[in-house]
């Protein structure tokens, strides 16, 4: 995604009362900032603009939803859709923050207990098999995400790309996720609830499949320590790059 720096970015973000400017210091008490810390706490990776984001969240009033980017006047935009989703009430059970989804760990712990992620539209890093280690679902990530998902918490993702898409699922399954539900063209599936960001509805407009998928996060294999081995993940990004 590219949008120009705005001027009115900072300023933006210093008046959301639900963007939080240093999420470190929130580890493991992220559910503290929302009203009803008990009820069950979302995560969005990646949110963007927020479209999608501030439709669920507005659709789910009993749900707490924490939206992350690493994109700072994009996250402010995201507070301007939200803002305009909510009126005239406040925007209640979501929370926005800059970070980093590489040293997510640094920001969430086992406390917070998020029992579903989202991930939609992740940069797909297929120029060169050495980035495909930056993948919001490589391995590498997806043990990060085991650390502060509750037993049994569902990753939803999104994406327009098919080779991230196949790959995606190999990254799962190896990291004892479970799809449990699965479709190629997500539009024509009739699968409901869908909300539809500004990117998902340019692609799809255009007639380019969605591809989504529901994992649920069960134990991991027997294999684990030989797949997450440093070497063992190189020889995966080897093989991946040799399709």
């Amino acid at each position: 995604m590219h949008i120009r720096r705005k001027a009115w970015t900072e300023p933006q973000l210093q008046s959301c009362a639900y963007f939080v400017e240093h999420p470190r210091e929130r580890r493991g008490h992220w559910r503290e900032l929302f009203a009803a810390p008990k009820r069950p706490l979302e995560l969005e990776i990646g949110c963007g603009k927020g479209v999608s984001t501030a439709q669920m969240a507005r659709s789910n009033p009993n749900v707490n939803y924490v939206a992350i980017d690493e994109v700072r006047h994009v996250l402010a935009v995201a507070s301007k859709n939200a803002d305009e989703a909510f009126a005239p009430e406040p925007v209640s059970n979501l929370i926005l923050s800059a970070v980093d989804a590489m040293f997510i760990r640094d920001s969430f712990a086992p406390e917070d207990r998020v029992s579903r992620l989202h991930i939609s539209f992740p940069n797909p890093w297929t120029a060169k098999s050495k980035h495909y280690k930056r993948r919001l679902t490589h391995p590498r990530q997806l043990i990060q995400y085991r650390e502060f998902l509750v037993p049994g918490a569902e990753l939803l993702f999104k994406t327009d790309d098919g080779p991230l898409f196949e790959d995606s699922r190999d990254y799962l399954r190896m990291c004892g996720f479970e799809i449990v539900y699965e479709t190629d063209d997500l539009h024509a599936s009739g699968y409901a609830p869908n909300y539809v960001s500004e990117h998902e509805a340019l692609y799809a407009g255009q007639g380019v499949p969605i591809r989504f998928l529901i994992a649920r996060m069960a134990d991991l294999p027997a294999d684990f320590n030989w797949v997450m081995n440093g070497r063992r993940l190189d020889n995966i990004d080897r093989r991946e790059s040799g399709r």
